[in-house]
């Protein structure tokens, strides 16, 4: 069988000059270096007055950058972007029926916790397989709703927030992890927001932040859950919120490094223009992969609906017909044979599908990442999928 007519069949001479597409941990942002940590306030206490500015500070840049209206909160908590969703769940949840959606891995995993840890009692999960979002028109306003913004698994996010309406008495959590500084959101419609400054940012992993609405803080203030909740999932105290948490107060140790890494990535995503900035980036970053992927015979968007792409969580399938016409397994290995072989060439790290998603490419378009790295990196998958299916070939 022909290798399609856009696969290169010659290897590639131009290299990315950051071959770091991995979707998170993300590629720092341009110009980094060590050299931006030295000022971290390291060998004190959190607690001690730098170090509670620091936090500080970093919380008035995050809250600049997104735009948060005044009377939200914004907060630093631990356990990245898994432990401020899960913060959000044991201390908000419970108060009214709740619908979950869900389309990708981690919106499974926040169905599965509400499920069987929460065991709530009135649950109603909507699902889509990969590739799909569940029909918003079930949802219903006195419900709370529990999604993933950007499926970073899926390659799909939520693109229009028409089914938010503006009387609506339920909270709405949404995991926006590899959502926020990237793409526009309806943040001021939203009751909860969650992220890590692992993604858009390109920050050190571990510490996640959580964004409250007033009508969060009056279920805090007005629900007791009816289940113990662990000291590092508190937010409320006696029915009244712990608002030290929202003042750089955090509620166990924080590392200054990162914080010291966050607050460089934010002073960063000032410099480029700020949120209008940042979305500019990534939206630069996806028009390089969608020209690239205009009559491409052998890729697919893994996003059945292209108003639902991620631009960020860039997801592919292999449409080739060598491909499909071999069985699941040999998909899959196929699938990691081309990751591997970039790997070994340098020119892209770690854009392996997620492991349960279908085979495929899963590309980092993020405001870190350059567009001409992109570009370059294009040839290097079409010269990859030729080599591929010729190895195949002859076996």
């Amino acid at each position: 069988m022909k290798p399609s007519a856009r696969i290169s069949l010659s290897r590639p001479t131009r290299r990315p000059a950051n071959c770091h597409f991995s979707s998170g941990p993300t590629r720092k942002r341009p110009g980094w270096s060590p050299d931006v940590l030295s000022d971290a306030c390291l060998g004190r206490s959190h607690r001690a007055k730098p170090g509670k500015a620091k936090l500080q500070y970093s919380l008035d840049l995050m809250r600049q950058l997104l735009r948060l209206p005044d009377d939200y909160l914004i907060g630093i908590v631990p356990a990245s972007d898994t432990g401020a969703v899960e913060m959000a769940m044991w201390s908000l949840l419970g108060a009214r029926g709740v619908d979950m959606l869900v389309w990708d891995a981690f919106g499974k995993s926040w169905a599965t916790d509400a499920a069987k840890q929460l065991k709530l009692d009135d649950l109603r999960i909507f699902d889509a397989p990969y590739g799909q979002l569940p029909d918003f028109g079930q949802l219903e306003d006195d419900r709370d709703v529990v999604l993933t913004w950007n499926g970073t698994s899926a390659g799909v996010r939520v693109r229009h927030d028409h089914w938010i309406n503006s009387g609506r008495e339920g909270l709405i959590i949404a995991d926006a992890t590899s959502a926020a500084f990237a793409m526009p959101m309806p943040i001021d419609k939203l009751d909860v927001v969650t992220f890590s400054w692992q993604k858009s940012l390109g920050g050190e992993a571990a510490h996640g932040v959580l964004v409250l609405s007033p009508k969060a803080v009056q279920r805090l203030e007005s629900y007791t859950p009816p289940w113990p909740i662990p000291k590092i999932f508190q937010l409320a105290k006696d029915n009244k919120l712990i608002a030290g948490i929202f003042t750089g107060a955090t509620i166990n140790t924080p590392s200054m490094l990162c914080v010291e890494d966050a607050i460089d990535a934010l002073e960063w995503a000032q410099s480029v223009g700020g949120l209008d900035g940042l979305i500019a980036r990534t939206d630069a970053n996806f028009t390089v992969i969608d020209n690239w992927m205009k009559g491409h015979n052998d890729l697919a968007y893994l996003a059945q609906d292209r108003s639902a792409i991620s631009p960020t969580s860039i997801t592919l399938t292999i449409t080739a017909d060598w491909f499909t016409a071999s069985p699941p397994e040999e998909q899959a290995k196929l699938a990691k044979d081309l990751t591997a072989l970039l790997e070994e060439e340098g020119v892209a790290l770690d854009i392996d599908a997620y492991r349960d998603a279908p085979p495929g490419l899963r590309i980092w378009g993020g405001p870190t990442v350059e567009a001409e790295d992109l570009a370059a990196l294009t040839n290097w998958i079409d010269w990859g999928l030729h080599t591929i299916h010729m190895r195949a070939t002859a076996q």
